[in-house]
């Protein structure tokens, strides 16, 4: 077994005193964590212009109509890609990424800090779900997109095409969370840092021998290092069941060890053991160019003193996408990412809710994607509408069209509903493509019922008035909220920074496993 690679049985937590061999790795892999401890590592050498200077900073345009920010709390987007770039074939061989890879995110989380750093939620939105296509400027070696109503891409895909710029403005449009920063992770040390940290314990409850990443490693308590943790990040198809979605729950897991190496070595604490980080990692990190050196502090001394509890891990409740192999976000994510935009916790109706989409969580079902998925459109002047009349009340779609056209919407035409039995107004809508429009619809009403209704024409949405309708709701107010978000791991079937494989054994079960 390489010394890179170990697979010795778990000690205590200990320093590699030996350089690894490889010094360009896929840049897929690494995980909030080590974000944290570049992040630190920069941030004690602030005088150190040089090293400031190496980091590549990105400016993030074309953000359409944001979300607004509700809390102090800070929301920094983390991922990594899927870029083979720097890679000598033989690396590419040792390490079994293959030699060619789009450039995509493979790795998505929003790393949430509330305001009085007393607690982080990494939020994993799945690299296989879909969403609305939305306007991204092209940019270097980026050809841009253009926005196709009621049409889907994958989340991933996004970094591909218009950059850092459109991996942000499709999670804020799709979560509704305001984004403060981003820290792409595609850089080329993460097997350094891993070493650097002196490696991490990992709990296997059985023997893995996974062709397609290369691990092979024994059950039991393992210390692993650099190359193997890149190993245990990529298996995928010869565990559970194969899907994206339990390696998330395996790479959480993973990350929640990395975290009790850091605290059990005090590297957070100890300056002088950062140092051989800064030197891995400095030129492997892209930022936005608004974050500042102090901005990268107060990250870091967000993970300071920081419990195992107070560290939470979220999958985004996701439903199979119908007709293919990916997925699309749920009714449930609304609760979920309501809660992380305003830093608050959710309530006991939605903490039900959140159950018993989790217990339907994997099903195959030919109705998925039913409820309203939290997206945050662009604006209501891109929100075409037609007007019927659900309720036989006389004019009553030339009201709605009248109030609807005033607050910016596009009403495309009016007129009556094949009846008027219609009690609550209802908004159908052709695929999960059109929910940002939908959710801004919505919002303006009162008894209103959402239903997907492929029939009706992509990017056009039809509003049948019901006869509850007097008027479209005043425009609500945001407010500062300071609520914790702690409890959302146990709502949304997460886990804390102490879970191991023997307290969440269900990211190894399934048919692929041993």
């Amino acid at each position: 077994m390489s010394r890179y690679g170990d697979d010795r049985p778990a000690g205590r937590y200990r320093r590699s005193g030996q350089r690894p061999l490889w010094h360009k790795i896929l840049a897929w892999t690494s995980g909030v964590l080590v974000a944290v401890l570049v992040a630190a590592s920069l941030a004690v050498y602030l005088k150190e212009r040089a090293l400031w200077d190496s980091i590549q900073k990105v400016a993030i345009t074309d953000l359409g109509h944001r979300p607004p920010k509700y809390s102090n709390a800070e929301n920094i987007l983390v991922f990594g890609s899927d870029s083979r770039q720097g890679l000598t074939r033989h690396a590419q061989i040792v390490l079994h990424v293959g030699p060619t890879g789009c450039g995509c995110s493979d790795t998505i989380m929003v790393v949430h800090v509330e305001p009085d750093h007393k607690g982080v939620t990494v939020l994993n939105l799945p690299r296989d779900t879909e969403v609305p296509i939305y306007q991204c400027n092209a940019g270097p070696g980026e050809s841009g997109q253009t926005p196709q109503p009621g049409q889907v891409e994958l989340i991933n895909s996004t970094l591909q095409h218009g950059g850092p710029s459109c991996l942000w403005k499709t999670v804020e449009q799709v979560t509704g969370i305001h984004l403060d920063h981003f820290i792409q992770l595609s850089f080329t040390g993460v097997v350094k840092v891993i070493n650097d940290i002196g490696g991490v314990n990992v709990c296997v409850p059985f023997n893995i021998n996974d062709p397609m990443s290369g691990l092979h490693i024994r059950k039991g308590e393992r210390h692993i290092n650099g190359i193997k943790f890149l190993e245990y990040w990529r298996a995928r198809y010869s565990l559970a069941n194969g899907t994206d979605l339990a390696r998330i729950k395996r790479d959480d897991l993973l990350l929640a060890e990395v975290f009790r190496a850091i605290v059990h070595e005090g590297l957070l604490s100890n300056f002088s053991k950062l140092s051989q980080i800064v030197t891995d990692a400095a030129k492997s990190v892209r930022v936005d160019a608004g974050m500042t050196q102090s901005d990268m502090l107060s990250l870091a001394e967000s993970f300071r003193g920081l419990t195992a509890n107070e560290l939470q891990f979220i999958e985004a409740p996701t439903v199979p996408y119908p007709g293919t192999e990916q997925v699309e976000f749920t009714s449930a994510d609304k609760p979920l990412f309501y809660a992380i935009a305003h830093n608050t916790s959710v309530k006991r109706a939605e903490r039900r809710a959140a159950r018993a989409a989790r217990s339907a969580h994997g099903k195959t079902s030919s109705k998925s994607g039913s409820g309203t998925t939290p997206v945050l459109d662009a604006s209501p002047a891109s929100v075409k509408v037609q007007v019927l009349n659900g309720s036989g009340v006389n004019q009553i779609a030339a009201t709605v069209d009248s109030a609807l056209t005033a607050r910016g919407f596009d009403v495309t035409g009016t007129g009556d509903a094949p009846n008027f039995s219609y009690t609550d107004s209802v908004i159908e809508y052709a695929s999960s493509a059109d929910l940002g429009a939908v959710n801004t619809l919505k919002a303006q009403l009162s008894h209103v019922k959402v239903v997907r209704d492929p029939s009706v024409t992509p990017g056009t949405l039809v509003l049948v008035v019901g006869s509850r309708y007097h008027g479209l709701r005043a425009a609500s107010k945001s407010g500062q909220s300071t609520t914790s978000v702690a409890g959302l791991a146990k709502s949304y079937g997460g886990i804390t920074g102490s879970a191991t494989c023997k307290t969440d054994k269900s990211a190894f079960d399934g048919p692929n496993s041993p």
